[in-house]
Protein backbone atom coordinates (compact mmCIF):
# COMPACT_ATOMS: atom_id res chain seq x y z
CA UNK A 1 0.00 0.00 0.00
CA UNK A 2 1.53 3.42 -0.63
CA UNK A 3 1.74 6.65 1.11
CA UNK A 4 -0.98 8.86 -0.64
CA UNK A 5 -0.59 12.71 -0.30
CA UNK A 6 -3.38 15.51 -0.84
CA UNK A 7 -3.46 19.15 -0.09
CA UNK A 8 -3.94 18.61 3.61
CA UNK A 9 -3.37 14.85 4.43
CA UNK A 10 -0.94 12.47 4.23
CA UNK A 11 -1.97 9.02 4.02
CA UNK A 12 -0.40 6.31 5.13
CA UNK A 13 -0.83 2.31 5.89
CA UNK A 14 -1.61 1.79 9.26
CA UNK A 15 0.75 0.51 12.38
CA UNK A 16 0.80 -0.83 15.54
CA UNK A 17 1.97 2.58 16.44
CA UNK A 18 -1.63 4.15 15.46
CA UNK A 19 -3.37 1.99 17.82
CA UNK A 20 -4.25 4.05 20.77
CA UNK A 21 -4.94 7.21 18.57
CA UNK A 22 -7.41 4.52 16.59
CA UNK A 23 -8.81 3.48 20.13
CA UNK A 24 -9.07 7.16 20.98
CA UNK A 25 -11.75 7.78 18.13
CA UNK A 26 -13.70 4.45 19.39
CA UNK A 27 -13.67 6.28 23.01
CA UNK A 28 -15.66 9.72 21.48
CA UNK A 29 -19.17 9.20 21.83
CA UNK A 30 -20.20 12.29 18.91
CA UNK A 31 -17.77 9.62 16.67
CA UNK A 32 -19.45 6.28 17.54
CA UNK A 33 -23.01 7.68 17.73
CA UNK A 34 -23.79 6.23 14.05
CA UNK A 35 -21.89 3.05 14.73
CA UNK A 36 -23.60 1.70 17.77
CA UNK A 37 -25.67 4.89 19.34
CA UNK A 38 -22.12 6.44 20.68
CA UNK A 39 -20.93 3.81 23.51
CA UNK A 40 -17.05 3.69 23.69
CA UNK A 41 -15.76 0.54 22.49
CA UNK A 42 -13.81 -1.54 25.17
CA UNK A 43 -10.43 -3.12 23.30
CA UNK A 44 -11.96 -6.76 23.97
CA UNK A 45 -15.35 -5.85 22.83
CA UNK A 46 -15.10 -5.07 19.32
CA UNK A 47 -15.78 -7.93 16.44
CA UNK A 48 -12.90 -9.32 15.59
CA UNK A 49 -14.61 -10.17 11.93
CA UNK A 50 -15.01 -6.12 11.29
CA UNK A 51 -11.32 -5.29 11.76
CA UNK A 52 -11.53 -2.78 9.54
CA UNK A 53 -14.52 -1.35 11.08
CA UNK A 54 -12.03 -0.67 14.67
CA UNK A 55 -8.70 -1.12 13.10
CA UNK A 56 -5.95 -1.88 15.96
CA UNK A 57 -3.23 -0.87 13.26
CA UNK A 58 -2.24 -3.78 11.58
CA UNK A 59 -5.08 -4.45 9.16
CA UNK A 60 -4.39 -4.37 5.73
CA UNK A 61 -6.34 -1.61 3.45
CA UNK A 62 -6.68 0.78 6.77
CA UNK A 63 -4.92 4.04 6.17
CA UNK A 64 -3.43 6.26 9.01
CA UNK A 65 -4.25 10.05 8.21
CA UNK A 66 -2.44 12.83 9.93
CA UNK A 67 -2.28 16.08 8.87
CA UNK A 68 1.10 16.62 6.12
CA UNK A 69 1.75 19.60 8.43
CA UNK A 70 1.64 19.31 11.34
CA UNK A 71 2.05 15.24 11.73
CA UNK A 72 -1.26 15.24 13.96
CA UNK A 73 -3.69 12.47 13.70
CA UNK A 74 -6.76 13.17 11.43
CA UNK A 75 -8.52 9.52 11.64
CA UNK A 76 -8.31 6.22 9.42
CA UNK A 77 -9.50 6.01 5.82
CA UNK A 78 -9.70 2.49 4.37
CA UNK A 79 -10.66 0.79 1.10
CA UNK A 80 -11.60 -2.82 1.68
CA UNK A 81 -11.82 -5.30 -1.19
CA UNK A 82 -14.99 -7.23 -1.27
CA UNK A 83 -14.62 -8.76 -4.64
CA UNK A 84 -11.79 -8.77 -7.41
CA UNK A 85 -13.80 -5.27 -9.31
CA UNK A 86 -15.14 -4.15 -5.88
CA UNK A 87 -14.55 -2.39 -2.77
CA UNK A 88 -15.89 -1.02 0.19
CA UNK A 89 -14.96 2.75 1.23
CA UNK A 90 -14.82 3.28 5.09
CA UNK A 91 -13.61 6.54 7.16
CA UNK A 92 -13.61 7.91 10.71
CA UNK A 93 -11.87 11.33 11.85
CA UNK A 94 -11.98 13.02 15.04
CA UNK A 95 -14.58 14.80 15.98
CA UNK A 96 -11.86 18.49 15.74
CA UNK A 97 -11.66 17.63 12.46
CA UNK A 98 -14.75 17.31 11.17
CA UNK A 99 -16.20 20.24 8.74
CA UNK A 100 -12.96 20.92 7.11
CA UNK A 101 -13.23 18.82 4.16
CA UNK A 102 -11.14 16.45 5.18
CA UNK A 103 -13.02 13.51 4.73
CA UNK A 104 -13.75 14.03 1.10
CA UNK A 105 -10.25 14.93 0.72
CA UNK A 106 -9.13 11.62 2.05
CA UNK A 107 -12.03 9.47 0.65
CA UNK A 108 -11.25 11.19 -2.55
CA UNK A 109 -7.28 10.02 -2.85
CA UNK A 110 -8.38 6.61 -2.21
CA UNK A 111 -11.16 6.02 -4.04
CA UNK A 112 -8.93 7.74 -7.04
CA UNK A 113 -5.90 5.68 -5.86
CA UNK A 114 -8.73 2.31 -5.81
CA UNK A 115 -9.71 2.73 -9.73
CA UNK A 116 -6.09 3.93 -11.57
CA UNK A 117 -3.83 1.44 -9.07
CA UNK A 118 -5.94 -1.61 -8.16
CA UNK A 119 -8.73 -1.31 -11.18
CA UNK A 120 -11.86 -1.24 -8.85
CA UNK A 121 -15.12 -1.51 -11.24
CA UNK A 122 -17.30 0.44 -8.46
CA UNK A 123 -16.38 1.51 -4.54
CA UNK A 124 -19.01 1.34 -2.51
CA UNK A 125 -19.88 3.32 1.18
CA UNK A 126 -22.77 2.78 3.52
CA UNK A 127 -23.86 4.99 6.14
CA UNK A 128 -27.25 5.49 8.43
CA UNK A 129 -29.90 7.31 6.38
CA UNK A 130 -29.94 9.77 9.05
CA UNK A 131 -25.73 10.73 9.31
CA UNK A 132 -26.23 13.50 6.94
CA UNK A 133 -22.56 14.46 7.36
CA UNK A 134 -21.22 11.19 5.92
CA UNK A 135 -23.47 11.26 3.30
CA UNK A 136 -22.26 14.46 1.92
CA UNK A 137 -18.58 13.16 1.95
CA UNK A 138 -19.93 10.50 -0.08
CA UNK A 139 -21.77 12.90 -2.45
CA UNK A 140 -18.83 15.14 -2.64
CA UNK A 141 -16.52 12.55 -4.12
CA UNK A 142 -19.00 11.70 -6.40
CA UNK A 143 -20.95 8.63 -5.15
CA UNK A 144 -24.48 8.58 -5.70
CA UNK A 145 -27.60 6.79 -3.42
CA UNK A 146 -27.98 3.18 -4.67
CA UNK A 147 -29.87 2.09 -2.00
CA UNK A 148 -31.51 1.76 1.27
CA UNK A 149 -31.45 -0.95 3.35
CA UNK A 150 -33.61 -2.25 6.05
CA UNK A 151 -31.98 -4.57 9.00
CA UNK A 152 -33.66 -5.83 12.40
CA UNK A 153 -31.31 -5.05 14.53
CA UNK A 154 -31.19 -6.57 17.88
CA UNK A 155 -30.27 -3.51 19.55
CA UNK A 156 -31.12 -0.72 17.55
CA UNK A 157 -29.59 2.45 17.71
CA UNK A 158 -31.09 6.04 17.40
CA UNK A 159 -32.06 6.38 13.84
CA UNK A 160 -31.45 3.48 12.42
CA UNK A 161 -35.24 2.77 11.85
CA UNK A 162 -34.57 4.81 8.56
CA UNK A 163 -32.10 2.36 7.23
CA UNK A 164 -28.77 2.09 6.03
CA UNK A 165 -27.64 4.09 2.73
CA UNK A 166 -25.60 2.44 -0.25
CA UNK A 167 -23.80 4.46 -2.26
CA UNK A 168 -21.40 3.97 -4.78
CA UNK A 169 -19.58 5.11 -8.37
CA UNK A 170 -17.84 3.06 -11.35
CA UNK A 171 -14.53 3.85 -12.35
CA UNK A 172 -16.29 5.27 -15.40
CA UNK A 173 -18.34 7.50 -13.44
CA UNK A 174 -14.94 8.91 -11.45
CA UNK A 175 -13.83 9.41 -14.55
CA UNK A 176 -16.26 12.05 -15.63
CA UNK A 177 -17.32 13.30 -11.97
CA UNK A 178 -14.09 13.66 -10.74
CA UNK A 179 -12.22 16.73 -12.31
CA UNK A 180 -9.54 16.64 -9.63
CA UNK A 181 -8.68 12.84 -9.47
CA UNK A 182 -5.36 12.27 -7.19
Amino acid sequence: MPILQTRHLTLSPCRPEDRDDFIALEQDPEVMRFLNGGHPVGRDESDPGADFLMPRGTEPHVWTARRTSSGGFVGWFCLWPESEGLAELGYRLRRTEWGQGLAAEGAMALVGWGFESCFYDKIVATTMAVNHASRRVMEKIGMHYARTIHADWPDPIPGSEEGEVWCEVTRAEWHTVSPSNP
